[in-house]
């Protein structure tokens, strides 16, 4: 008897390489340049570079001259929050909270209340429950990695003074990433060489994986047009309404607040997050009980204690996030198997 193949439905920790993104890179490994280099095949390398660059500002609705291409969203962070003194919550991605004070509130709906946006940082989107923030004019630094490609972004319209975003939430590969600054901003270096980057972050830049950011990016912006993200809002919504006829005492976190289109974040109180985890890869699905950038730990979440649930609580949530390829054959196999497995739980704890 066959198996049947794997689900893979944490798309907001990482996301299959586009075959765009491929394509793109896999032409690039064939150039032999340094974009620094003077020459015919340096000038073609810096044609490649450039492009994607354009690519990567007209999907986020920026200008090209201010894009900075980092090794990812982490290292944009770094060089967007070093030296300042911003504040931010602890809903953030640990890259963020790392170089801020994480003084402002978050109330029960995963709401930030923003006292002064011009020294704050603040997350377009939330990773672990998919919660979107309505983002004040002059907000000093966004964190868009989750929002960018799922939804509509006009960086130059946001107000925001810089952007954080990685190609690998998108379909495009690891490890590249970028700060979007805002005309006229400037940042000082972190990394100080041969001034890549404008100056504002030397080293060889990563051609091969630039090139996937770029065209992983211009075919998000396509998916986005063509109405790819509502569809699977809609899958979501069974997903949603499938926990919740298994059982009575699942909590669905943000239930009643602006999500996305992809994400669904659900306790389920006496399961621990990383038995379901667990128990759900023997099943065949990949699923997370949080952020993915704990290094393969799975510990209690800083997010859901920050919206009031109580550590009993917080310890078993479960993410589940879907992308355009996941069908709702898919999702309802998920849903049967996680209430048979919470129902038997819930038998040995009575």
């Amino acid at each position: 008897m066959s198996r049947r193949p794997r689900v893979y439905l944490d798309w907001n920790a990482t996301t299959p390489l586009r075959p765009e993104a491929r394509a793109a890179m896999i032409a690039a490994m064939d150039l032999v340049g340094n974009p620094s280099s003077v020459h015919a095949e340096g000038r073609a390398a810096t044609a490649v570079l450039e492009r994607a660059r354009a690519q990567v500002a007209e999907a986020f609705g920026a200008q090209a001259a201010d894009i900075v291409f980092t090794s990812g969203a982490t290292e944009a962070a770094a060089l967007a929050l070093a030296g300042r003194d911003l504040s931010s919550s602890n809903i953030e991605h640990d890259a963020v909270r790392a170089w801020t004070r994480c003084d402002l509130a978050c109330d029960s709906n995963g709401q930030v209340a923003v006292d002064d946006p011009a020294t704050t940082a603040l997350q377009a989107a939330n990773s672990e429950t998919g919660i979107l923030q309505p983002l004040p004019a002059g907000l000093a630094v966004c964190d868009f990695t989750q929002a960018f490609g799922k939804l509509p972004v006009a960086f130059d319209w946001s107000g925001v003074e810089m952007g954080l975003i990685s190609a690998h939430k998108l379909g495009g590969p690891k490890g590249i990433g970028a700060l979007v600054l805002k005309r006229g901003t400037e940042v000082a270096a972190r990394i100080k060489g041969g001034g890549q980057e404008m100056g504002r972050r030397s080293g060889t830049e990563n051609l091969i994986g630039i090139a996937g950011f770029g065209a992983a990016a211009e075919a998000a912006a396509r998916d986005l047009a063509d109405g790819i993200w509502e569809k699977t809002a809609e899958i979501r919504k069974v997903l949603d309404s499938s926990l919740e006829a298994g059982t009575n005492e699942t909590i669905f976190v943000g239930k009643s607040a602006e999500r996305l289109p992809n994400t669904s974040c659900v306790i389920a109180p006496g399961w621990k997050g990383e038995t379901q985890v667990m128990q759900m890869d023997l099943a065949g699905f990949a699923v997370s009980a949080g952020s993915a950038c704990s290094s393969g730990k799975v510990r209690e979440s800083a997010v859901l204690r920050a919206m009031g649930y109580p550590p009993e609580q917080a310890s078993c949530a479960l993410r589940v996030s879907l992308g355009p390829t996941t069908t709702l054959d898919e999702v309802e196999r998920f849903a049967e198997t996680w209430t048979r497995a919470y129902a038997k739980v819930r038998n040995r704890a009575a």
